[in-house]
């Protein structure tokens, strides 16, 4: 799973439950991955803002 595709999974979870038009036992499930996707898009933000920032760190090495 890409972070790309996540957010837009998510997205469209949140504009289901918005229309409020879904049934209390789909809402369940529809939260529960939202809850997992969450949790995937922040690790793989988290991720990528170690990853830069360790990028960062060794050119800044480099120019000492």
């Amino acid at each position: 799973m890409t972070y790309e595709s996540a957010y837009n999974e998510l997205q469209e979870i949140i504009s289901d439950i918005e229309s409020g038009e879904i049934s209390v036992d789909s809402l369940s499930e529809k939260v529960k991955r939202a809850a997992e996707l969450i949790a995937f898009c922040k690790e793989k933000l988290t991720s990528t803002e170690n990853d830069v920032q360790k990028i960062l760190d060794d050119l800044a090495s480099k120019n000492e």
